[in-house]
């Protein structure tokens, strides 16, 4: 067995992780001695041991002299945790293998020279691109301190996510609203504007699957939603924040906030709406490092032309609705060469529909990741 082999299965570990351990890194970990497996671990859940460490604990021989698979660079800092660089010290394996380096400022680097300078061999770059699109989320929020954002709507062949009378129930498959719930489990928070809420008075939870419900945001610049719409309604086991602006009323404000509703007071943007750039900066210091974004289309248009969107997730469905309403309205677009670039990473059908995944965009939000990485962001 090669090193890309056991990198591969600590990659599969590391899965497991998704949507439970935000705004930590999805991190698996394998132990081989003379081509055998003594020992799997992953990070389940933030707070808890890391990959590492539980690795380790689960080892059914001693680990001394045996080579560690690690998908991250293991950590070099007090956090939540010890940390996992000292536990491997105190192990002394024969060599370390790593995915890819931690973006961490207190990690970048480190980890990895603390175990040469102890003299244990340290090989990285196994498998990097694919343990860096792993933690793809993790990556963009420590850089930038913005969440990962994905824009996710259903439309059919001709590009209508409603018919021309705002109809829009249901323009996918049930495969394809179990798939999109599933999304919504492993993002920390679901955003959609105040439109959708007075149309479709949705609930945004995972009642088609079995997960936790992320946080969710409405964005409302003049609260002209009610508090007894749905997604108002039930805060235990999923709480709403409305994002608004100055030009609220205080006794629009007031119900909402009887109910245990967080009104969140965000800046305008040129239009009088609450500004996107700002929202996304507040709700990265808060730890949401992974933001879903379900719609309406202004919401959505606003995403794709303000170029904060790093991931697309379109459901074509197989229907014709003629005139209705687009997924995406004006963005500006006067030549083709301007048009947002796509990357296609995955396209996978559910039922008659097809998932369509892709990212944004992808050379220049690699360029923009890279200047700030070398200290030449604006």
């Amino acid at each position: 067995m090669n090193d890309e082999y056991y990198m591969r299965r600590a990659l599969r570990l590391a899965r497991k992780g998704e949507g439970r351990v935000s705004p930590n890194p999805m991190v698996g970990a394998v132990i081989v001695r003379e081509d055998r497996i003594i020992a799997e671990g992953y990070h389940r859940c933030c707070g808890e041991n890391h990959a590492e460490i539980n690795a380790i604990e689960n080892a059914t021989e001693t680990v001394t002299g045996a080579v560690f698979y690690v998908t991250l660079e293991p950590c070099s800092h007090f956090g939540r945790t010890a940390p996992c660089v000292d536990a491997l010290l105190a192990c002394r394996p024969g060599r370390v293998v790593v995915g890819t380096t931690d973006p961490n400022p207190l990690v970048s680097g480190k980890g990895i020279r603390t175990l040469r300078q102890h003299g244990i061999e340290t090989k990285t770059g196994v498998l990097a691109e694919a343990c860096h699109r792993l933690n793809e989320v993790f990556f963009k929020y420590i850089r930038t301190g913005f969440p990962f954002v994905t824009v996710k709507f259903a439309q059919t062949l001709d590009g209508r996510i409603a018919t021309a009378t705002g109809h829009s129930r249901w323009i996918s498959s049930p495969p394809s609203l179990r798939f999109a719930h599933r999304l919504r489990d492993v993002h920390d928070a679901i955003l959609i504007g105040a439109d959708t809420v007075l149309m479709d008075d949705p609930e945004l939870t995972c009642r088609l699957v079995r997960g936790r419900n992320p946080l969710r945001i409405v964005i409302d610049s003049h609260l002209r939603t009610s508090p007894e719409a749905r997604i108002f309604k039930e805060q235990k086991d999923a709480r709403t924040i409305v994002a608004t602006t100055r030009r609220a009323a205080d006794e629009r404000r007031r119900p909402f906030e009887k109910k245990g509703i967080e009104v969140l007071e965000i800046g305008e943007d040129r239009a009088g709406r609450v500004d996107l750039h700002m929202l996304l900066a507040v709700l990265g210091k808060r730890e949401i490092s992974s933001l879903l974004v379900e719609g309406g289309a202004t919401v959505i248009t606003s995403f794709l032309k303000d170029k904060l969107a790093d991931r697309l997730v379109v459901i074509l469905a197989p229907k014709i609705a003629g005139e209705g309403l687009n997924a995406v309205g004006e963005m500006g677009i006067r030549q083709m060469d301007d048009a947002l670039r796509l990357s296609f990473r995955r396209i996978a059908r559910r039922g008659d529909d097809l998932i369509l995944d892709a990212r944004i965009n992808p050379d220049e939000i690699v360029k923009s990741l890279e200047s700030q990485e070398n200290g030449t962001a604006s």
